[in-house]
């Protein structure tokens, strides 16, 4: 008689691994709405506290930086203490300080506040991707991690529109209060949820442990392509959406804050990306796949350049959705192509997802005030410069290593 944890259901998953996905797909609602919930404030924050906009951006490359510097530790206590508590813990105390952070006083309290939540938010990013390697078949890995991805976009769209939203009948404070709430509803469906991990095995948490295996995976060509592949991506990416806002709100367009949040929606685009681009990665193989996600968003980027809405809106939706399948592919082949501790290839992976996020994020202010959109698209170009090289070094890597396989099996 087949047992109620391994039956299979729809699709050939298992009751285990549908939970597994469910739990996370939560987990990436809560995680990615609390992170990215200041992008769409930035310019509220700097009408209510008179700061300029690459000021404001900290409140969304402090919280993201933080989490880079957080990832590598906390995946080696998901090591040593197990993925699920570590998840658990990181989820309930981000959503407590979400809770807190419209009381803030000063903008310098609310940055600290983001940090803090920064901090705590690591858990869940840090853990995730190698619960799923653990716990998901390698034949359905690529889907697994496109239902959780499909929730970081999700999450990442109600983070963002939430807040817009409260924003045409509120301040910024409301608007804070309302997407945390939001996040600490879907927390606790995450919770409830997630499964103990089956495959999971303890390992020693001491440094040297964890510094051998970060060394293990630094010394893979093919994964340290794909970490700074999503560090260019990534940096790329969240640079558009951080000042999007203010090119919205500004002439020629000057739409009202609550119209310009709309424009987050986009994000859907990503969702359907996320979930797609995995099942298809697992079909025709990552590199095609990878190669023409980055193709698009190189499209999209061109069209964003015009001073017109509809091509802006096309544009940015063809970036979102190149992003998201680029990162769903490369997400799902570092896992699978990692030696040893599958959990250092994913915190290395994520340390770069983030740092990238936060330096580049956060650098692109910089370009937008002294060169207004134009002076940001050029620095996002040169990254999908860089991007397409590092993707032609990942042909390059995997052709040598078939190639090397063949000759072993000559042999």
């Amino acid at each position: 008689m087949t047992s109620t944890k391994t039956r299979p259901v729809a699709g050939g998953r298992t009751t285990h691994e549908r939970r597994i996905t469910t739990a996370l797909f939560a987990a990436g609602l809560a995680t990615f709405a609390t992170m990215y919930s200041a992008q769409a404030l930035l310019p509220s924050l700097s009408a209510a506290f008179g700061a300029t906009p690459a000021h404001a951006a900290l409140a969304v490359s402090l919280t993201t930086g933080v989490v880079a510097l957080a990832i590598i530790p906390v995946s080696a206590l998901s090591s040593r203490f197990g993925r699920t508590r570590v998840m658990t813990v990181s989820a309930v105390s981000s959503a407590v300080i979400g809770v807190l952070l419209p009381f803030s006083p000063t903008l310098d309290v609310l940055l600290t506040g983001r940090a803090l939540q920064g901090l705590t938010l690591a858990g869940v990013p840090a853990v995730a991707m190698a619960y799923l390697a653990e716990e998901i078949g390698p034949d359905g890995l690529g889907a697994a991690m496109g239902v959780y991805i499909a929730g970081t976009t999700f999450g990442g769209l109600a983070g963002r529109v939430i807040p817009a939203f409260t924003l045409s009948v509120a301040s910024w404070r409301w608007a804070e209060a309302t997407i945390s709430i939001a996040a600490a509803v879907c927390t606790v469906w995450f919770v409830r949820g997630l499964p103990p991990s089956r495959s999971f095995v303890a390992r020693p948490a001491g440094i040297r442990t964890v510094l051998g295996d970060l060394a293990a995976q630094l010394r893979h060509r093919g994964l340290l392509t794909l970490f700074a592949l999503i560090f260019v991506l990534i940096g790329g990416f969240v640079s558009l959406y951080n000042f999007l806002g203010y090119r919205l709100t500004r002439p020629p367009f000057e739409l009202p804050e609550a119209v310009a949040g709309l424009v987050f929606v986009l994000y859907l685009a990503g969702s359907a990306a996320a979930a797609i681009t995995g099942r298809v990665a697992d079909r025709v193989g990552r590199l095609r796949v990878l190669a023409t996600a980055v193709a698009i968003m190189a499209v999209g980027l061109a069209m964003t350049i015009p001073d017109n809405l509809v091509t802006l809106v096309i544009g940015m939706s063809l970036c979102t959705a190149g992003f998201f399948g680029a990162h769903t592919v490369a997400g799902a082949w570092v896992g699978a192509m990692a030696n040893g501790n599958r959990g250092a290839a994913s915190s290395l992976y994520l340390f770069a997802f983030y740092l990238g996020s936060s330096i580049i994020g956060g650098a692109g202010g910089i370009a937008y005030v002294h060169y207004g959109w134009p002076g940001l698209v050029l620095g996002v170009a040169v990254l999908l410069v860089i991007a397409a090289i590092l993707v032609g070094t990942l042909t390059i890597h995997a052709k040598s290593r078939s190639g090397a396989e063949q000759m072993t099996v000559g042999i």
